[in-house]
């Protein structure tokens, strides 16, 4: 997705004073500031309201420079590090992208599923930036051939100071290392069941699915849909005390207490294939599997959720139906499919709606040729279409929600999967079933003002 102008808050990213772990700061950190110098380094538009000027390099150097001038190469970097990642938190941004190009070098920052320009400073940085990012992950700062996985954690600044833990992955391209630190939610982040989005009929099935003894729920989507969110608000509401729960993740992204987590890891032999079955000599009684992604862990989870177990996964499918096809292609009997598989859900992200909305005034042929029919929304209540203010940094979107599909296997669905029905047939039994599609789960969600028509047929296009 392209990147998008952005309204930045004026307050200067470095003058709060985050701290990150691990990695000790560069000697001489303290009291140096990295603004100065009398001109400015040319900006982004997305740069244009109030994030402060970076100081070219060499700036600032020679007699007469004022007092709190410092040239960019003097700056540390660590310092400067220190204020973007602090005012990605403080922007709510989900990623940051440090991207070095041939001819520039560019920091962007993914807020509510679209990216942002947040800095382009001196090209000249971008191995000092990566090394440092590198440090701070604990990665191999010398090896710049191979990519590289790593955690730090950011203590950040604020009114509220917390702790984010963050991932990075390291990229050899051909201007250089490009390095995406991911900002991971927290425990306390995590919505409760009844928050995440569901319909009402939506949240009926899936408790009613949840208070089985054994079995599989599935929750499908493309990656950055918020699957994981989604299973971990499902292990929470199991978590009553009274039940063992663990999960096999790669890796895992929030720490939950009192629940048994395994960060997978290769390279030590901790593969999906040979801890499952080590979990399921652990007396479990719901399985989380971060992702269903070949057919020896389908094989497992099947086997798991058949032996008296309820298993928690994810899958990589377009819509709910097409679930039970893709298991087939992955190798599992399509009886044990039916017999195994008790609900399935799919999932999107949609921008929600600032309160400085306006209502959307577009005629009904104008809805026909989006694709909208007359009984899609069909009651009086006024659609409504992103305005822009402070709050929202003029973009007229504040925050996302999840948009869902969800399907109850029942008996008809079991009998298609043993003849070997497709999944058109399967969407089909959906329908007459009375199951929701994504795109009219949308469009309740567009009746109740909470996010714009363009953004549900945008999320929901086939």
């Amino acid at each position: 997705m392209n990147s998008v102008p952005i309204a930045f808050p004026a307050s200067p990213a470095w003058s709060r004073s985050p701290t990150l772990s691990p990695g000790p700061s560069s000697a001489g950190d303290e009291g140096r500031s990295p603004a100065g110098g009398e001109g400015e380094q040319p900006r982004s538009p997305g740069n244009a309201n109030g994030v402060p000027p970076l100081p070219r390099a060499g700036e600032g150097q020679g007699e007469g420079r004022g007092e709190g001038s410092t040239p960019y190469h003097a700056t540390p970097v660590a310092h400067l590090l220190d204020g973007w990642l602090n005012e990605a938190v403080s922007l709510g941004a989900s990623d940051l992208h440090f991207e070095p190009y041939p001819a520039f070098y560019r920091i962007r920052v993914r807020i509510d599923g679209v990216l942002h320009e947040l800095a382009r400073p001196p090209l000249v940085l971008r191995e000092a930036i990566a090394a440092r990012l590198k440090v701070l992950a604990r990665l191999d700062i010398a090896e710049k051939r191979l990519p590289q996985d790593g955690r730090l954690q950011l203590r950040a600044g604020g009114p509220v100071p917390r702790v984010v833990d963050c991932r990075l992955s390291t990229l050899p391209t051909l201007a250089g290392e490009k390095v995406v630190v991911r900002l991971l939610p927290d425990a306390s982040q995590v919505p409760a069941l009844d928050a995440v989005g569901f319909e009402p009929e939506q949240l009926a099935a899936v408790l009613h699915a949840l208070g089985r003894p054994h079995g599989m729920v599935l929750i499908t989507g493309p990656t950055g849909s918020g699957k994981t969110v989604s299973l971990y608000s499902l292990l929470a509401r199991l978590d009553d005390g009274s039940r063992n729960l663990c999960t096999v993740e790669d890796p895992a992204e929030i720490a939950l207490p009192g629940i048994n987590q395994v960060n997978l890891n290769e390279r030590a032999g901790m593969t999906f294939c040979n801890v499952l079955p080590a979990l399921l000599r652990q007396d479990p009684d719901v399985l989380l599997v971060g992702e269903i992604r070949d057919a020896a862990t389908a094989a497992i989870a099947v086997r798991a959720a058949q032996t008296g177990h309820l298993l928690l996964s994810t899958l990589h499918t377009n819509d709910a139906p097409a679930a039970l096809v893709r298991l087939a292609d992955l190798g599992v009997p399509r009886w044990q499919t039916a017999s195994t598989v008790h609900l399935i859900t799919a999932q999107r992200l949609v921008r929600r709606l600032c309160q400085c909305r306006l209502p959307d005034m577009r005629t009904a042929s104008a809805m026909a040729q989006a694709g909208v029919g007359d009984d899609a929304l069909s009651d009086d209540r006024p659609l409504w279409r992103p305005g822009g203010c402070a709050s929202c940094r003029q973009t007229g979107y504040r925050g996302r929600c999840a948009v869902h599909q969800v399907v109850p296997v029942s008996e008809a669905m079991r009998e298609l999967m043993r003849v070997n029905a497709g999944a058109a047939r399967l969407a089909e039994q959906a329908r007459r079933e009375g199951v929701l599609s994504l795109r009219e789960a949308g469009l309740r969600k567009v009746r109740a003002g909470l996010t714009s028509l363009d953004e549900v047929l945008a999320a929901t296009a086939p």
